[in-house]
């Protein structure tokens, strides 16, 4: 079954009828992982609840507009989700029982009953947990784990997924396609293992959590710059796998990253959702609360480390000193550049390189932060990447030179797939013209 994106079904309609139409794709896309989960939890199979999830959106797109959107949207789609799902089942049963009759004489023995299964208490009763440690099983590439999870819990399109990886969108949706196949064909557990199993797949189960965060704090696409939904799962799910995992410093350090990240949500956007930078925040409207959870957790994180911090260690506590200075003049920037040089040894990546070019464009000046963002002009990974030449332009512009950094904003603004960041930059283009 081809699955239905919500683009597919709103079609060509316009006025009351794809009003209501965009509202039930908004919660859809809020509400699918959730729905996705629970189903898996019944079929046990990843791309038959993704296609039993579309089918209820469907559904809900024929009833919907006619009947009104229920109190309890989620709860509907989650409903009619499981009842295909349940149906389903019953189908398969009915079918092996057929079977079983069949082959009755055949049989010389009943096989002895398994033994009830014993409480466990490290396991951990959450569909959404589940989901993804079934995603990123090690029959997948790193690659395909982190997409499909992005895919099935995010619920990012294809086109997002490619943005977050830097990558074509049909070698995404090949990975995609092909994990759900191969979990399929494995027979792959609905579940959170245990012991080694569990390490082997926290790697990627982490990678996921954060890239699902990130595309919350600042999504890629759509006319909101923050999808708070997608923070708050992805804090969730950190804050799951730290208690479920304590010995475990890079999970205790991705959650305290999260918590510094997430107390700073109420100040990102003004009245009207518009983006608000780094430097015109107001520091009275970050969470206090959620800024000492981080340090309670960053503490964790190193207190069980025994050796050299791990790549979210080292960003959260990058965090940590953002979240430390009550003004964004006593911000620690030369620590700050320190740690990035650090995080670019330990995981190098060019988009880690540009964080680094911006902390060292404070602490040093913006000539050499210049210097380090031309070497990335060539970088293939980020010739589509609208922050390269937003933060080449923002340099550029403190440098006086106005009319480069005015095309560089531009550039920026035409390569920016969210609307609101695409507004912003056309702004700061504009005031470089001044």
């Amino acid at each position: 079954m081809e699955s239905v994106t919500p683009a597919d079904a709103r079609g060509g309609e316009s006025g009351p009828r794809a009003d209501a139409r965009g509202a039930i794709e908004t919660v859809f896309r809020i509400e699918s992982p959730r729905v996705i989960a629970a189903v898996a939890r019944i079929v046990r199979d990843v791309g038959i609840a993704e296609e039993l999830a579309q089918d209820a959106l469907v559904a809900a797109l024929e009833r919907w507009p006619r009947e009104g959107v229920p109190d309890n949207p989620g709860a509907w789609l989650t409903a009619a989700a499981k009842n295909r799902a349940v149906d389903l089942v019953r189908r398969r049963e009915n079918y092996a029982r057929k079977l079983a009759e069949i082959g009755r004489d055949l049989e010389t023995t009943a096989p002895p009953e398994e033994p009830a299964a014993s409480y466990d208490p490290d396991d951990i009763d959450d569909d959404l947990l589940r989901l993804v440690f079934t995603a990123c099983h090690p029959v997948l590439s790193a690659e395909a784990r982190i997409a499909l999870t992005l895919r099935l819990l995010g619920g990012l399109t294809t086109p997002e997924i490619a943005r977050a990886f830097l990558a074509p969108e049909p070698t995404v949706a090949q990975r995609i396609v092909r994990a759900k196949r191969t979990l399929a064909a494995r027979n792959v557990a609905f579940e959170v293992p245990y012991g080694p199993d569990r390490e082997a797949r926290l790697g990627s189960v982490l990678d996921v959590i954060y890239l699902i965060f990130n595309e919350g704090y600042a999504a890629t696409a759509g006319d909101d710059w923050l999808r708070p939904a997608l923070c708050e799962d992805a804090l969730r799910l950190a804050r799951q796998l730290a208690a479920l995992m304590p010995k475990e410093p890079e999970v205790h350090a991705l959650a305290a990253l999260l918590e510094f990240q997430a107390s700073r949500t109420a100040a990102r956007t003004g009245p009207d959702g518009e983006p608000i930078l780094l430097a015109d925040q107001n520091r009275r409207r970050w969470n206090r609360r959620l800024i000492a959870r981080g340090v309670t957790a960053l503490a964790r994180a190193e207190a069980t480390s025994t050796g050299a911090p791990g790549p979210y260690a080292l960003q959260a506590t990058i965090a940590a000193c953002h979240a430390h200075a009550y003004t964004y003049e006593e911000t620690d920037w030369p620590t700050i550049a320190t740690l990035y040089g650090l995080l670019a040894a330990r995981a190098p990546s060019p988009v880690v390189e540009l964080n680094r070019a911006v902390a060292v464009s404070m602490a040093d000046g913006p000539a050499p932060a210049l210097e380090i963002v031309d070497t990335l002009t060539t970088e293939p990974a980020l010739s589509d990447y609208h922050l390269l030449p937003s933060v080449r332009g923002d340099l550029l512009q403190r440098l006086g030179r106005t009319t480069e950094a005015r095309a560089e904003f531009e550039r920026a603004a035409a390569l920016a797939r969210n609307e609101r960041e695409r507004e912003l930059l056309l702004r700061r283009a504009a005031s470089a013209a001044d």
